[in-house]
């Protein structure tokens, strides 16, 4: 007979679990006195003191003066070391990239746009690292400097094999060591993330899906995806491939055979940018991309209303599929057409999708500002940097 033997936390263990609890609650509240810091954690004066002493040591804390008002000599105030740790984000379309730099306390120092049009595809990795290189050097940084870069980009790397799925509209960004080549030009670690998913992130983080743990977005623009979270967390699929809706079959869509070699599907045929101008071609609308004809509908009585009314009803039919397989508590409209659409757009799809499930989500605009997947990259890199550079076990 054996008893198995429970093992309770180390004291540099349980210390470590303060330290990144104290880090926590500075990154939220900003700056905090010791004795703050001790009430909001429970601990202890001294053991706050102790606390503060480590995080000040390990330079990822810094005084950034002091508290007046309360009896006795003024308090000392911390705050987290934006010079802890910096990171980049990444936006890549087939047109351009957006590149964001920030610190550890999540505050952006440069944001970055370079056009690749022209581009070669031999070197596109080179010209990816020059750009972060540019826009490290707008911040007032050094070369190499960053601790983590997120890209996000329309697609998805396959786990099997490291390659980039779903993603033909984007060459030069191919080769089965795609990850590695990056980190070569940046110089430092590097993931990729599809952009919708860093979308949702940024939504979870700071937007319409504040507090809410099961939701879907769906992206609507050039092409058609959507993002998943269950239970607080992404959801991708055992091929990474979650979300890709734009390939789903839908009623009133001709059926794509071999959708891979034509990168097209039902949904997308509905929904996508050049389904949106065909549609407004029918209605008498003529704008010259997808946004602009959405926002010229909004100003235009009776045909434009027309349009609006049956470019929801194919947004909802997509929505409809994937509420009644994952029933999520809230979907969000984003991207450059449902933003267009505003709240008359918003308002549509609602009603056109209470009549084909079951389920009834509220709706949601997005409610971020610039680009939602340069925040969510921001979001991803920071959170992989913190637990980097907060462990002090």
């Amino acid at each position: 007979m054996t008893t198995r033997q429970t093992l309770a936390g180390t004291p540099s263990l349980l210390r470590a679990i303060n330290d990144r609890a104290a880090l926590e609650l500075l990154l939220a509240n900003g700056p905090l006195s010791r004795t703050q810091i001790g009430t909001l954690t429970g601990l202890s004066k001294p053991t706050a003191s102790q606390l503060l002493g480590r995080l000040e040591a390990a330079g990822l804390v810094v005084p950034v003066g002091t508290m007046a008002g309360g009896p006795g000599p003024n308090a000392q105030l911390y705050q987290v070391n934006p010079a802890a740790g910096y990171v980049a984000g990444l936006d890549v379309t087939a047109s351009r990239i957006r590149i964001a730099v920030a610190d550890i306390t999540g505050r952006t120092l440069a944001e970055h746009e370079v056009s690749t049009k022209g581009w070669p595809a031999a070197e596109t990795t080179a010209r990816v690292g020059a750009a972060v290189a540019e826009a490290v050097e707008l911040a007032g940084l050094a070369e190499g400097i960053c601790c983590e870069v997120v890209i996000g980009i329309g697609g998805a790397l396959d786990p099997a094999t490291g390659k980039l799925r779903y993603a033909t509209h984007l060459p030069g960004w191919h080769s089965p060591r795609l990850v590695a080549e990056l980190e070569d030009a940046i110089g430092c670690s590097v993931s990729i993330e599809n952009d919708v998913n860093l979308a949702a992130i940024a939504e979870q983080a700071h937007g319409a899906a504040q507090g809410c743990e099961d939701f879907v977005l769906l992206w609507t623009g050039v092409g058609v995806g959507a993002a998943i979270v269950i239970a607080g967390r992404l959801h991708r699929g055992f091929h990474s491939g979650a979300g890709e809706v734009g390939y789903m079959p839908l009623p009133g869509a001709p059926i794509v055979h071999d959708v891979r070699r034509k990168n097209s599907g039902g949904f997308q045929q509905l929904a996508g940018a050049p389904a949106v101008l065909a549609l407004a071609k029918q209605h008498g609308l003529s704008a010259p991309t997808a946004a602009k004809v959405v926002a010229e509908a909004l100003e235009t009585p009776g045909s434009g209303d027309a349009f609006l009314v049956e470019f929801a009803g194919r947004l909802a039919l997509g929505l409809a599929s994937i509420v009644s397989v994952v029933d999520p508590e809230l979907l969000i409209l984003a991207g450059d057409v449902p933003t267009a659409g505003g709240e008359r757009l918003r308002a549509l799809v609602e009603e056109a999708l209470t009549e084909l499930t079951f389920p009834r989500p509220e709706v949601r605009s997005s409610t971020l500002p610039g680009s939602p997947v340069l925040h969510g990259a921001l979001e991803r890199a920071l959170a992989t940097t913190r637990d980097s550079v907060f462990t002090t076990h």
